[in-house]
């Protein structure tokens, strides 16, 4: 949450997540080069250069895969939400250890004099026509200006600009460019190296992003189950104490929209399940310092009317709260932003 833009709001725990990253990314990367260097050393500058061009290569493809796991991870277990807070800087690396992958590969073809080549390889039209002896190095360009793309826009300052659902959209490119470089690695390198290891590495990762989004889709279908609607129209949530304090219940409005049922204490509000900074699933956050939080990068709201606290400037659609014979129900139709909807249980009001 700002009321201007910066480079970046450092804090500690972004700059013990960055130096972790860098860290463990420099350590693959001077790790795989060591290994391979050992067990078969380099004969000429193009084959020196081919090491540090599989380095940084399953590098980026690695930090991408985990990319792609830390969102479905972080809906499954709350753990997570640590990897998914800076999850940005993560991005913004992987796109620069790309680009090094990308100009050694470069450099390789100016070490053999051969930068002539390279043109004609991706414009030979024929070519795109086939599968094997695609251009796949025209793929992994392709991926290449996806990751610039959103490395660029990764700043708070864009999420604004474009608007939060228009961002997202933009961001989601990022599967598009995952299914690339699969393609760049399956169509390439591994058609001339037998090595088992590279199917291996394609088929695990992949696996791994596919399993992990299916079964965070499959968890948040199960808990959309069909709302229960009173005469007058209004959702039925239940008794105040089905709602843990200082936490909420997302139920499901008619037309699919989540809401989130968040209780503090004796005060009840409900808000849009949507936080106005990326979107983020506000109902599975908690009400820290008196103010409804995200989980995913801590934007704050009021739970009385859905504003974020002064100076701050986001608002989010509430929606009316009753108690009705002990039940608490949802107007499931939202009200304007930053209006306020919250209410108050009777004293000595039972919770159950």
């Amino acid at each position: 949450m700002s009321v201007g833009f910066r480079a970046v709001q450092w804090n500690r725990d972004k700059i013990v997540y960055d130096a972790i990253l860098i860290a463990a990314t420099a350590i693959y990367i001077a790790g795989f080069a060591a290994i391979v260097w050992t067990a078969n050393p380099p004969k000429n500058l193009p084959d020196a250069i081919d090491v540090w061009i599989r380095a940084f290569g399953t590098a980026a493809f690695l930090m991408l895969t985990v990319i792609l796991c830390i969102g479905p991870l972080a809906r499954l277990d709350r753990r997570f939400l640590t990897l998914l807070y800076n999850r940005r800087h993560f991005g913004v690396l992987t796109f620069f250890v790309a680009c090094v992958h990308g100009w050694l590969m470069i450099e390789w073809f100016a070490a053999q004099d051969a930068l002539h080549t390279l043109m004609p390889e991706l414009m030979t039209l024929a070519d795109y026509g086939k599968f094997i002896g695609f251009p796949f190095k025209a793929l992994g360009i392709a991926a290449l200006l996806i990751l610039f793309l959103m490395a660029a826009t990764s700043h708070d300052f864009w999420l604004a600009f474009l608007t939060p659902p228009v961002w997202k959209a933009l961001h989601m490119l990022l599967y598009a460019a995952y299914a690339m470089v699969v393609m760049h690695v399956a169509l390439g390198i591994m058609q001339y190296d037998r090595s088992p290891l590279i199917p291996a590495m394609l088929i695990v990762c992949f696996g791994a992003v596919a399993a992990l989004h299916l079964l965070a889709i499959w968890r948040e279908r199960h808990g959309d189950r069909g709302p229960t609607l009173t005469a007058d129209g209004w959702i039925a949530v239940g008794p105040p104490a089905s709602i843990p304090d200082k936490a909420a219940r997302i139920v499901v409005a008619p037309g699919g929209e989540r809401i989130a049922v968040f209780r503090d204490g004796s005060e009840i509000g409900a808000l849009t399940n949507l936080c106005a900074h990326q979107n983020g699933p506000l109902g599975e956050g908690r009400i820290i310092d008196g103010c409804v939080t995200c989980p995913w990068h801590g934007y704050q709201y009021r739970l009385a009317d859905g504003c974020a606290p002064a100076p701050f400037t986001e608002r989010l659609a509430t929606y009316r709260v009753r108690l009705s014979g002990g039940t608490l129900e949802v107007d499931p139709h939202p009200l304007p932003p930053g209006t306020p909807a919250s209410i108050h249980l009777p004293n000595g009001a039972p919770l159950a």
